[in-house]
């Protein structure tokens, strides 16, 4: 029996070396390690040929003021 291991759709580590966070994107099963998470979240552009679709995510903006 073959176990796959999910792997970083950045750095390629698997999740013997590093905590991985699974995710889905246009039905595909994927994972991001918590290094690279913030390029998925605010750098969406740098995962263009790595995550389908990524050129038409946009960033998101940190947020202004403090609400109070």
């Amino acid at each position: 029996m073959t176990t796959e291991h999910p792997t970083c759709i950045v750095c390629g580590r698997d999740d013997t070396q590093v905590p991985l966070l699974r995710f889905s994107s246009r039905g595909n099963e994927l994972a991001i390690c918590s290094e690279h998470m913030p390029i998925l979240i605010h750098d969406p552009d740098r995962l263009v040929g790595k995550l389908p679709g990524a050129e038409e995510l946009s960033p998101t903006e940190p947020p202004t003021g403090t609400g109070s």
